[in-house]
């Protein structure tokens, strides 16, 4: 049998979301209802998959199509990924997909009848450099209405897909922006029940990222596994 290569640092508590969020309507068809198993982690879990940047390619630029800039407020996020013990995690693929400035996704499923934009796909792609730092550049999403309850409305947010170093530190979030009234409606971002770490789902302003006369910066960092782990998003 193989070795646990990196012993599993469990989060801590409250943390992370409930797998069962009665307020979000999903969770009662879809979370495990049996309890968990410990799997060791071993080479398996920790030296893949990889995601090479001369295979897969970057856009890190989702303002513009072919040239054609987006229509709504343009934005620079910037931020930094490490591991559990806070070691920058270089090379590391980030995907990156949202809605438009309207809240409409560029997806065939998407029915809300808001706009679509055709210069805004709404998927991007980039790498961490070899300290771990990632930017790229979008349209700053809108929030749209969703099904779950009366009245019911998604926070402007970005998802993100990482998977750092191996399966044992994948991760799937939502970024959500400083001041939005919609955040504590919202119960996939409430459904985080320690109120300081759902504050790691915020970005923060940053005047230091912010290009002048352009776009607005924030600063989104991410943890990968263990106690201070970024939270995971409820699908």
């Amino acid at each position: 049998m193989m070795p646990d290569l990196a012993p599993f640092r469990p989060p801590s508590p409250g943390s992370q979301p409930r797998n069962d969020t009665p307020s979000y309507g999903r969770t009662h068809l879809r979370h495990p209802v049996r309890p968990t198993l410990r799997i060791p982690h071993s080479v398996t879990e920790t030296t893949g998959p990889r995601f090479d940047a001369a295979r897969f390619g970057c856009l890190s630029d989702l303002s513009t199509l072919d040239g054609r800039p987006a229509i709504g407020e343009r934005i620079i996020v910037r931020g930094k990924v490490v591991d559990e013990d806070d070691r920058p995690v270089p090379h590391t693929m980030i995907e990156i997909w949202q809605a438009n400035a309207a809240g409409r996704y560029a997806l065939p499923g998407d029915q809300h009848d808001a706009p679509l934009d055709p210069n805004f796909h709404g998927g991007g792609r980039v790498f961490t450099d070899a300290d771990g730092w990632y930017q790229f550049t979008s349209i700053k999403p809108g929030a749209y209405p969703w099904r779950n309850h009366d009245n019911a409305w998604r926070p402007n947010h970005i998802h993100y897909s990482l998977f750092g170093t191996g399966f044992g530190t994948r991760i799937i979030t939502q970024m959500y922006f400083p001041g939005d009234p919609l955040l504590p409606l919202d119960p996939i971002y409430m459904a985080t029940p320690e109120p300081a770490a759902r504050e790691h789902l915020v970005a923060k302003f940053d005047i230091h990222i912010t290009a002048p006369g352009w776009a607005l910066g924030y600063r989104f960092d991410f943890v990968l596994r263990g106690r201070d782990a970024t939270p995971r998003e409820l699908t």
